[in-house]
């Protein structure tokens, strides 16, 4: 295999894995989000179709309808911050910003309910957003449940600037129980170890998974490969502590895709896609879906690596080899069926490296995988060739063709 990137492959194999029992996300959620793309632009008058506003989530949820994304699974459009207005209304509720949302969120939401889709909203645990709009201070916290419940909203992202410690070890427990005593169904994505540091003993990844949908564990991704690589490099790093913690309704978050927007080559691209399915990472594009290239829009509707990424086993993948050389990495991911999935990742960007593959080294038996994100021809027991530098060939063996992986 010659690797230039990243070679994801399906092949046999089966892990269980616990479930969290609270009904919501039991696969990785998928949508579109706002905040790497469009981050805090507030001037609508200079930018009207680039500001937070009804305008750019509408757009959005138009291009998902309408694109083929909802289809492939990509429901969730997904307000960040500055939304809201720099103060509450007379009953102490939160609001949207009136001239940004002349609308109101309710109707938003009516908008983009008929479209199939959901919404999704962002709160902060501390006194004020991290943008500086208000906050959820301990106080607010069932008032703010109530009003995302009011509002049909279906995701909420819970920020943790502006609280310490001891009021996020209150705070986000006390959400999840408010959120759940509204009645209405709501996924509830927590950053609370994103302020911890990520790891125990400071988080406790039992606790969270018994609180929240999901979680962002380390600092929010850039328009960047280095971006990419350093959170990819943490979540390996530390697979032994994070990937027990995954499993359908409970989700690591090694936060958005970033495919389509500046930063990443195709190549480039392709990697962040393959690894965030073997992660069982939440897809979240934060990009233009209005004006996204032909080719990020091939990668990020790639059914194999979406079929990967939504199998309802639910498994988080881990790092099985990184060679001493630094140059290649070997991930797995077990898969429902019997399969499992591998992805073949390069460090090099200036040319690319052959790579000797041996089945029996990856504890595989002898058997014929089918690339199926490359155009690459069939291996057996033992593979050598290129691996481009940044590329993503899929593999599956031909018994299990009868997947939904096998497209």
């Amino acid at each position: 295999i010659l690797v230039k990137y990243i070679s994801l492959c399906v092949l046999a194999l089966f892990v269980a894995t616990l479930a969290l029992d609270n009904g919501l996300m039991r696969t990785p959620p998928m949508g579109w989000l706002a905040w790497e793309r469009f981050r805090c632009d507030i001037d609508c008058q200079n930018d009207p179709k680039n500001c937070i506003s009804e305008v750019l989530f509408r757009d959005m949820a138009d291009r998902l309808a309408e694109d083929g994304w909802r289809e492939l699974g990509y429901v969730y459009v997904n307000i960040d911050d500055c939304w809201a207005s720099k103060d509450r209304d007379s009953n102490g509720r939160l609001q949207a910003d009136p001239k940004r949302f002349p609308s109101g969120i309710p109707n938003l939401a009516s908008y983009i309910h008929d479209r199939g889709l959901k919404l999704g909203i962002y709160g902060d645990m501390g006194t004020f957003t991290c943008g500086g709009y208000p906050g959820t201070p301990l106080d607010k916290i069932t008032i703010d449940a109530q009003t995302f419940a009011d509002w049909k909203v279906d995701m909420l992202k819970f920020d943790g600037c502006y609280s310490n410690a001891t009021e996020q070890e209150q705070g986000y427990p006390a959400m999840s129980k408010a959120l759940n005593a509204t009645g209405r169904p709501i996924g509830y994505s927590c950053s609370w170890p994103a302020y911890q540091g990520g790891l125990p003993p400071k988080v406790n990844y039992t606790q969270l998974g018994e609180i929240c949908n999901l979680w962002r564990n380390y600092g929010d991704i850039e328009d960047s490969w280095n971006s990419v690589l350093s959170i990819a490099d943490w979540f390996f790093n530390n697979q032994d502590v994070l990937q027990p913690a995954a499993g359908p309704g409970r989700w690591n978050d090694p936060d958005m895709l970033v495919v389509g927007d500046f930063g990443l080559s195709m190549d480039q691209s392709r990697s962040q896609m393959a690894l965030w399915a073997i992660m069982a990472a939440p897809l979240f594009m934060s990009n233009d879906l209005r004006t996204i290239s032909s080719g990020a829009r091939t990668i990020l509707q790639n059914k194999v690596a979406i079929g990967i990424n939504q199998d309802p086993m639910g498994v988080q993948g881990r790092r099985l080899i990184k060679e001493k050389s630094g140059s290649i990495e070997v991930f797995w991911r077990p898969l429902s069926d019997k399969a499992s999935a591998l992805v073949f990742f390069s460090r090099r960007t200036d040319m690319p490296y052959r790579y000797h593959a041996s089945l029996g080294q990856l504890n595989y038996t002898t058997g014929s995988y089918k690339p199926l994100l490359t155009r690459r021809t069939p291996t057996s027991g033992e593979s050598s060739g290129d691996l481009p530098s940044i590329a993503t060939p899929m593999v599956s063996h031909p018994s299990y063709c009868n997947l939904p992986l096998c497209l």
